[in-house]
């Protein structure tokens, strides 16, 4: 009977018949959780330390264990480490290998620990510096709005509600108002981090350990503000991953409504950009076209990064505690959502900076619309009328303009003073493009001077 166990299985021991070969396939998490190496082996050098600190293993074998698991980290690096299905996981792969290099010294490594609270512990650093590199290309994209938007405060264009001309607004204004959405995505990705640096390490399975581990030790080697305070919570909460995919959902909701705009705006209808040929396409049949294709395909993979999140409540909100082997369902949402952000962010930082912009083609369709109506009707209510009054009056001066295809800044004096006699000779000057824009001109508002004021703020954040 013996004979029949499994061999090289470390949970092996109460088991009388091997792996089925296809089960053995379809638990195995390697061919995803490998790229967790690095997490894997800092957070095991950090508990061979701490085992060694507390006087569980001596502090030859402690550096023992942490040479050999370098030298595993080099292994892997140059690409030469054999990942075994057979062995499960990242953790069991990487034990594996130490054993063979160092021999029974290998087998204390796991004191007082469980692979559950291994895994936990290596998603959090992992997703730790993942936040802290998305930061990084964040503030880069950031810093390219600011930078186009200072290029371009006294650039009209038209503001548009439900896609329709509004009033004249600066594309400088325009392009603060996406740096305003990324300045938040950053605040919520600073504070989902504070939540993930906390370490589950020491929770072991699910009660804690028998033995005299320090907790406190192990999570200033490993960079983490505190230990987890409740076993059970720590080593089953993957509410982290869900803030963080969350998070990563809401930036890619705003790279996407940023791609439609700098998709309409470079098509031939507007024409109010020009996008680099380098971040564009052509057709295999059509000559002409130069297609926006990178826009389009970071609209595509927002729904992408959202349905991860959607994937990640449903896999949680059945599970009773504490850890269960659905959490391995946890990571491949995870890393795409991570590599999906990374990717959108950066070839918008790269890209944004590259935009033309077609200054006469904005200007023209500012004009249109009638988009200094509500300047005409507040010019009206600064003469003593009433404003549904002057909604109203300013309302058939429009219809008048769409008849007559006239612009109200193209009307005469005698043909606007039909709709009011309070309309003077000075009207004309709030009638202007740049004049409606000044008029706009306190905190927040789309006057180049408030524009201006906002770039530096924005810099002065971005500086901090």
């Amino acid at each position: 009977m013996t004979d029949s166990k499994p061999a090289a299985k470390p949970w092996g021991g109460r088991f009388t018949e091997s792996t089925d070969a296809f089960v053995e396939e379809f638990t195995a998490s390697i061919r995803f959780d490998h790229r967790l190496y690095r997490q894997d082996i800092a957070g095991s050098i950090a508990h061979a330390r701490m085992l060694a600190h507390v006087g569980i293993i001596s502090a030859d074998e402690a550096g023992t264990i942490s040479a050999g698991l370098e030298d595993i980290q080099a292994e892997i690096e140059r690409g030469e480490f054999d990942w075994s299905v057979a062995l499960e996981d990242i953790h069991m792969n990487i034990e594996a290998r130490l054993i063979e290099r160092v021999g029974e010294t290998g087998k204390k490594l796991h004191t007082g620990r469980s692979r559950n609270d291994q895994v936990a512990t290596d998603l959090r650093l992992y997703l730790r510096d993942e936040i802290d590199a998305l930061c990084t290309v964040l503030h880069r994209l950031q810093t390219a709005l600011v930078d186009v938007a200072e290029r371009e405060a006294d650039t009209i264009m038209p503001g548009f509600t439900h896609l329709q001309v509004a009033m004249p607004i600066s594309f400088g204004h325009h392009m603060l108002a996406w740096e305003a959405m990324l300045a938040r995505d950053h605040e919520r990705l600073l504070d989902c981090r504070k939540r993930v640096n906390v370490m589950p390490l020491g929770a072991a399975a699910l009660a804690g350990t028998s033995f005299p581990i320090d907790r406190a030790y192990s999570a200033q080697l490993l960079g983490f503000d505190a230990p987890a305070g409740n076993s059970l919570d720590a080593v089953s909460d993957r509410d982290f991953v869900i803030e963080f995919c969350a998070a990563a959902s809401l930036i890619m909701m705003h790279l996407s409504r940023f791609s439609e705009e700098l998709i309409l705006w470079s098509s031939a209808q507007f024409n109010f950009i020009e996008l680099p040929d380098r971040f564009c396409t052509g057709s295999s049949i059509m000559p002409q076209k130069k297609n926006p294709d990178v826009p389009e395909l970071v609209r595509g993979k927002s729904g992408r990064v959202t349905g991860h999140l959607i994937s990640l409540l449903m896999l949680m909100k059945g599970q009773p505690l504490a850890y269960n082997k659905d959490n391995q369902e946890d990571k491949e949402p995870l890393f795409d959502s991570v590599d999906t952000l990374a990717g959108s962010l950066r070839v918008f930082a790269d890209m944004v900076p590259a935009i033309e912009v077609n200054h006469t083609a904005m200007a023209a369709a500012a004009q249109q619309g009638f988009s200094t109506a509500t300047d005409l009707a507040d010019y009206l209510v600064r003469k003593g009328i009433a404003f549904r009054d002057a909604h109203e009056i300013v309302g058939r001066a429009v219809r008048f303009g769409i008849d007559e295809g006239k612009d109200l800044s193209e009307m005469t004096l005698e043909q606007l003073q039909t709709f009011s006699g309070s309309i003077e000779a000075d009207v004309f000057e709030v009638l202007s493009l740049t004049g409606s824009m000044a008029a706009r001109n306190h905190a927040g508002g789309t006057a180049p001077a408030q524009v201006t004021a906002a770039i530096a703020a924005a810099r002065q954040r971005l500086t901090r």
